[in-house]
C-alpha cells in the first residue's frame, strides 16, 4: 500500500534513488523525440543507427514495448524504462538488447568504431580523442572497447 497522496511511480523513483542507480542519461538517448517517454517509433529511430546484422525487426520492437509498458499506455515512461534493466529489479535487459546491436562483430565489446558510428548517428560532435577518453571512463581498452557494463557507466556521464 502506498502512503495516501503518493504514487508508486513515487516510491519507485524514490527507491532507485536511494538504490543510486541514474539511468537517465541511457533513457536519453533512446528519447528521440525528446518527450519523456519512448515510443515504438524511438525504438525505431534508436535502431535505424544500427542497420544490418542484430537489428531488431518489427515483431522485436513490439516485443521490447510489450515488456516495458508495464501500464500499457503505449509508452515506456523512465521509472518503466529503469526496472527492465539489469540489476534493477531482475530486468529482462532492454539496454544489453541495445548493447548487442552496438557490438556489429559480436565480440562483447563496444569498440572505438561502434562507439564513433552510434555518436554520430545520435548527433554528438566528437573527436577521436574524447571517443578514446570515454573507452577509457569506462574501463575499456582503448584498443579493444568497452563491455555492457563500461558502456553503461558512459552513458551514465
Amino acid at each position: 500500500m502506498c502512503p495516501t497522496g503518493t504514487s508508486t511511480a513515487v516510491l519507485r523513483r524514490d527507491a532507485a534513488a536511494a538504490r543510486g542507480s541514474d539511468l537517465r542519461p541511457a533513457f536519453d538517448v533512446i528519447d528521440a523525440d525528446r518527450d519523456g517517454k519512448i515510443s515504438k517509433d524511438d525504438l525505431r529511430a534508436f535502431y535505424a543507427g544500427f542497420s544490418g546484422p542484430g537489428a531488431p525487426e518489427e515483431d522485436m520492437i513490439g516485443s521490447m514495448m510489450t515488456v516495458a509498458d508495464a501500464n500499457e499506455d503505449g509508452y515506456v515512461e523512465y521509472e518503466e524504462f529503469e526496472s527492465v534493466l539489469p540489476g534493477q529489479s531482475g530486468g529482462s535487459g532492454v539496454m544489453e538488447e541495445a548493447f548487442r546491436v552496438m557490438d556489429r562483430d559480436g565480440d562483447g565489446l563496444v569498440g572505438f568504431e561502434d562507439l564513433q558510428r552510434y555518436l554520430k548517428w545520435a548527433g554528438f560532435e566528437t573527436g577521436d580523442e574524447d571517443i578514446r577518453a570515454m573507452i577509457r571512463l569506462g574501463g575499456g581498452n582503448e584498443n579493444r572497447g568497452v563491455t555492457f557494463d563500461g558502456l553503461l557507466k558512459i552513458l551514465a556521464v
